[in-house]
């Protein structure tokens, strides 16, 4: 059977390739996959093999273990642990307004679209492109991500903070492609009744979109360019590689 295999951040450098398609016999699992590719990197790169064992998988846009048997046609993405179109829905009423986005994110109008009469406060994250990391000067940074996915995971983790929070709104918008020193990489607005549970919220949806969810920083120096190290996936997410696959 032949299966779509999606690279994303250092694996695509190390195979080089954003995708392949492999044939694997009846039967294969995940984990036989992964052990294949992982095989393959290993003489072109010992880092990114070895990131295998602590990546997440995703079959058809949802995440997958181990153990999940492959179709045929099936799409894996092989996704490392993460840096951290248009809106899922157009309803006016929605509490919910995510995107990915190729062009500068509208911050000012998406903060006064998520005010409301019924709310006490409006916290906003914007997350900016700084001009160094750990003392090397940064140039720009570029974001890719397994889009369908992460859209449907930023979507997901929207939700989930209006009901763990009690809040009444969230805006989540990440930028993909280059950013330039300055610009705005993510913005993140909680709207809410009482101003505790906007902090709350909007601190775990950027704690929590971190390990989460599949976009990769790649930054570029002065003296070089390399994949952002990521936060690492949950343990309940990412596939236990075996030695003998």
């Amino acid at each position: 059977m032949q299966v779509h295999i999606l690279l994303f951040g250092i694996f695509h450098e190390a195979m080089g390739a954003e995708d392949l398609v492999v044939t694997m016999p009846a039967g294969a699992t995940v984990g036989h996959l992964l052990g294949w590719l992982r095989l393959q990197m290993s003489p072109r790169s010992a880092e990114a093999a070895a990131l295998v064992a602590f990546s997440a998988v995703g079959v058809n846009e949802e995440f997958a273990q181990a153990d999940q048997p492959l179709q045929e046609g099936d799409t894996m993405a092989l996704m490392p642990p993460v840096s951290g179109g248009a809106p899922t829905t157009e309803e006016q009423n929605r509490p919910v307004h995510v995107e990915l986005v190729h062009e500068p994110i509208r911050t000012t109008a998406l903060l006064a679209a998520a005010r409301d009469a019924n709310d006490g406060a409006v916290v906003t994250f914007d997350g900016i492109v700084r001009n160094n990391t750990h003392g090397r000067q940064t140039l720009w940074l570029e974001y890719e991500a397994y889009e369908p996915m992460a859209l449907r995971q930023i979507d997901l983790l929207a939700q989930q903070a209006i009901q763990r929070f009690g809040v009444r709104h969230v805006t989540l918008v990440h930028r993909l492609g280059r950013l330039e020193i300055g610009e705005t990489a993510v913005l993140i607005v909680v709207a809410s009744a009482h101003r505790a549970a906007a902090f709350e919220a909007c601190r775990w949806l950027i704690d929590t979109l971190k390990t989460k969810v599949p976009i990769w920083k790649r930054e570029s120096f002065a003296d070089g360019a390399m994949w952002g190290v990521g936060e690492p996936f949950p343990a309940e997410i990412v596939p236990e590689v075996g030695h003998d696959t």
